[in-house]
C-alpha cells in the first residue's frame, strides 16, 4: 500500500471469520443491544451537555490527512454493520485504507451516523472538546468491556478497517 494506512487484512487473527460470526450474533441480542444503546446514551447525553461544535467536515472521517484513528470493539462493528444493512466488500475496507478514511464516508458525510461506533459519537475536532473527550472515552470503553465479559462475547480493540475486515474475509 503506498498511501494510507497498512491493509487491514494483514492484522487478522486466523480466527476472524469465527470472530465476526460471534460479534455478529452478539448484534441481534436484545440485550446487547439494550446495553449498547443505554453506553450511547450516555454519550449522547454528556456531549449535549458539554455543546461541543461539530461543522459536519468529514474531517472525523478522513483518518489520515487529520492524524487520528477509530478503535472499535468486535460488537460495536458487528452492531454498526447490522444496523447500516451494510457490510464492505474487501475491496471496499482496502480502498478506504489506501485512502486513508472510512468507507462509510459519502460525499463528505457519514453514510452511517444513526449505527456510528463509540468513537465517532465522541471525536470532534472542536478544541473545546480535548477536555473531556479522553474521560468519556474511557468511561465508556470500561462498560463495552464489560459487556463483551458480561454476555460471553470475545473481547478485540482494534483499528476500524482491520475490524470491518473481520466481516469482508
Amino acid at each position: 500500500m503506498t498511501s494510507g494506512a497498512a491493509d487491514p487484512f494483514a492484522a487478522l487473527p486466523p480466527d476472524a471469520a469465527e470472530l465476526a460470526a460471534r460479534w455478529s450474533e452478539a448484534a441481534w441480542n436484545p440485550a446487547i443491544d439494550a446495553e449498547l444503546r443505554a453506553i450511547y446514551g450516555v454519550v449522547a447525553t454528556e456531549t449535549e451537555t458539554l455543546r461541543p461544535v461539530c461543522n459536519a467536515s468529514g474531517r472525523c472521517c478522513r483518518f489520515e490527512e487529520y492524524g487520528h484513528r477509530l478503535y472499535v470493539t468486535g460488537i460495536e462493528a458487528a452492531w454498526c454493520l447490522r444496523g447500516s444493512g451494510m457490510v464492505p466488500d474487501a475491496a471496499a475496507v482496502r480502498a478506504a485504507a489506501m485512502r486513508g478514511d472510512c468507507p462509510f464516508l459519502d460525499n463528505g458525510r457519514c453514510g452511517v451516523h444513526a449505527v456510528r461506533p463509540l468513537g465517532c459519537r465522541i471525536y470532534f475536532c472542536d478544541p473545546r472538546a480535548a477536555g473531556w473527550q479522553e474521560d468519556l472515552s474511557e468511561r465508556t470503553l470500561a462498560r463495552l468491556r464489560a459487556l463483551h465479559d458480561a454476555h460471553d462475547v470475545p473481547y478485540r480493540y482494534g483499528e476500524w478497517r482491520t475490524m470491518l475486515a473481520h466481516f469482508a474475509s
